[in-house]
């Protein structure tokens, strides 16, 4: 399955894209956590898609 967007709302771009990789999520700290329930931006995984080396 190829994906055509951003998997997660944090997402910056679809996973995959040319000049992209994954870093922690700026919101939770790459806990996956929020409060009491898994981050909204990155679904729980502590992870998002950014770009890359100015890309």
């Amino acid at each position: 399955m190829t994906s055509t967007g951003p998997d997660k709302p944090g997402d910056k771009a679809a996973p995959g894209t040319p000049g992209t990789g994954e870093n922690l999520c700026p919101r939770c700290r790459g806990s996956g956590r929020i409060e009491s329930g898994p981050c909204p931006d990155c679904a729980g995984t502590g992870k998002v898609t950014e770009p890359i080396g100015g890309a």
